[in-house]
């Protein structure tokens, strides 16, 4: 999996245990679900710090798909032509 998806995963996970308010609804049965998702979000942390200070053998096209995939994820957009 890529840091994007790691992260989009954590939030599916989550989302099944939201309250209309927002809140991370906790009860017996949920932990693992949690923790899951806790792993998830820790890889998809670990995945953007690489990205924010990239290898130099690193070709700029590697780091600007990463970037985008990030952007999606996160539901960011980007206006045409401001591709870096």
């Amino acid at each position: 999996m890529t840091g994007p998806e790691h992260y989009r995963e954590a939030e599916r996970l989550l989302q099944g245990l939201m309250t209309e308010r927002g809140n991370v609804y906790v009860e017996e049965g949920n932990e693992q679900v949690i923790g899951i998702a806790q792993a998830h979000a820790t890889l998809a942390l670990a995945a953007a710090t690489a990205l924010s200070a990239p290898d130099r053998g690193a070709t700029n096209i590697a780091v600007r798909t990463d970037r985008h995939a990030w952007d999606a994820a996160a539901g960011v957009t980007i206006p045409e032509g401001d591709d870096e």
